[in-house]
């Protein structure tokens, strides 16, 4: 049976997928600053995205990502993974 729809950023999945942004960057070796150099944007940005305060489209996941040295399909496997586990 289908959950009702909720806001994505509300829905305990969204919290996996915010902790594994988190988690890339932190691999990648770099502080929330370093990626927001990267990305062109302020560091709040990144805070704000990995609590759950803004929620990011798929071409700034995948910038995210390359910015951290992977790919989005790679990225989004290993969240796949995680959420069925």
């Amino acid at each position: 049976r289908q959950r009702p729809m909720s806001r994505s950023i509300h829905q305990p999945e969204y919290k996996v997928f915010c902790s594994a942004l988190r988690a890339l960057r932190e691999r990648a070796g770099m502080s929330q600053e370093d990626l927001a150099r990267k990305l062109g944007r302020p560091q709040t940005f990144v805070s704000a995205v990995e609590l759950r305060k803004i929620r990011l489209d798929f071409l700034q996941i995948r910038d995210w990502c390359r910015a951290c040295g992977t790919t989005a399909t790679k990225f989004v496997a290993q969240v796949e993974r995680h959420l069925s586990s």
